[in-house]
């Protein structure tokens, strides 16, 4: 009795079995549903929520003061050099020089504890006050609701103007009431409202984009008494594989502009921003272990159940496994029979459970937004890899104890 012979064979007795097959099949099916479903659901919201914020970030750089933070970093007892913050007649120089090749943006967040008012009405202190310029909001990827962004004349003489958050917004206006062309008062000051910028939300307690005030940037230098502001320059490139050779001649305009030496270390820093991909894969990949987990346990109940099964067949034919070692069958061959058989239970109901997932999985991705169908091919491969795993392991104890029945008891068998 061969290999080939035992596929045969394990395949015959599937069909002889057609509703135990079945019902088995379906238990693997609803473990590899879950499975594979989960994890088209999530790869096909992520997509979608990718299409929609293309560009994001993808290709930006940010050019910042190094040890922005203040603190004296020590290593080994020895107290590393410091470098003084980037100046706003720095930052402007470097926009000036380097916008000709992308779009720059110099901004300053310049307090995150500032109280708003507007008639007897104010916010809690906590308002993000930001300086910015024309390009800070396309470059940070906020859009502007109501209103306008900043003129050019505006940008220019920094005048009290400002666009403002949806928090504040609710705090200081009725709803329903326009405030646009509204007055609000902050840092002794009066400014007028002339944008409202889209609900944005944060991911923590602390002062988000809704609670954010953006001001001119040349208004918001003329705050800066002390000199105590530090300014951020972000770029934006049209073509991101050209992302390293820019940050590189970023550097030496930057270098040429902050007069370091030819040897010393940079004395600010460059660094590509975060996007929206990179974050996202990061909450996909917990989502992906959850989905896993819970696929796994459910498949887990699978592979019991199809191990008990395996367990009653073997009973159920003691008398043709008696047979089968009467006419010269080895316990290899015997323990292939069941092992096959069991696999052949997997796949089937394996590939059923990646029909059906990649259907659910496809249809709650879409309910996030219209889409394409995914196909997962990874996560179709990984569930058949399972299904043969599984189909070993629960079918082994039931094949290794067929195995090694003694066919003289096993023809005795009633």
């Amino acid at each position: 009795m061969n290999l080939l012979e035992n596929i045969k064979e394990a395949l015959r007795s599937v069909q002889s079995n057609l509703l135990r097959t079945i019902l088995t099949g379906l238990i693997i099916a609803i473990g590899i549903t879950s499975l594979v479903g989960m994890l088209t659901a999530i790869d096909g919201m992520k997509a979608q929520i990718e299409e929609s914020f293309a560009g994001f970030g993808a290709n930006n750089f940010d050019v910042k003061s190094r040890f922005s933070n203040g603190a004296r970093v020590t290593t080994d007892g020895v107290a590393q050099k410091t470098y003084p913050p980037i100046s706003y007649r720095e930052a402007t120089a470097f926009r000036d020089e380097y916008s000709q090749r992308g779009v720059v943006t110099v901004f300053s967040n310049f307090s995150g504890a500032t109280e708003i008012k507007r008639g007897s009405k104010k916010t809690n202190p906590n308002s993000r006050m930001i300086g910015g310029d024309e390009n800070y909001f396309f470059i940070k990827g906020i859009k502007i609701e109501q209103g306008r962004n900043f003129s050019n004349s505006e940008i220019q003489f920094g005048n009290n103007v400002c666009v403002v958050g949806k928090e504040i917004v609710s705090a200081l206006f009725e709803k329903g009431e326009d405030p646009i062309n509204q007055h609000i008062t902050f840092y002794g000051s009066r400014y007028t409202i002339i944008g409202v910028t889209e609900e944005q939300g944060s991911a923590t307690a602390g002062s988000g984009p809704d609670r954010a005030v953006v001001i001119p940037l040349e208004n918001a230098r003329r705050l800066d008494r002390n000199g105590t502001f530090r300014y951020a320059i972000t770029a934006s490139l049209s073509d991101p594989g050209k992302m390293d050779y820019e940050m590189g001649h970023a550097t030496g305009v930057m270098r040429k502009i902050r007069q370091d030496r030819i040897g010393d270390e940079d004395s600010f820093e460059i660094v590509k921003s975060q996007t929206l991909g990179e974050s996202l894969e990061e909450v996909a990949g917990f989502l992906r272990i959850g989905g896993f987990g819970i696929g796994f346990i459910t498949l887990l109940g699978a592979a019991i159940g199809l191990m008990n099964i395996m367990m009653v067949s073997v009973t159920e034919r003691t008398r043709e496994i008696g047979v089968r070692k009467a006419l010269g069958a080895t316990p290899l061959r015997i323990r292939q029979q069941f092992l096959i058989e069991a696999i052949v239970i997997c796949l089937l109901g394996g590939l059923l459970g990646v029909l059906f997932g990649i259907g659910i999985g496809n249809v709650v991705a879409n309910l996030v937004g219209p889409g394409g169908f995914l196909v997962p091919w990874l996560w179709i491969f990984v569930a058949f890899g399972i299904c043969i795993l599984v189909g070993l392991l629960s079918g082994f104890f039931p094949a290794y104890k067929a195995s090694k029945l003694d066919p003289i008891e096993s023809l005795r068998y009633e």
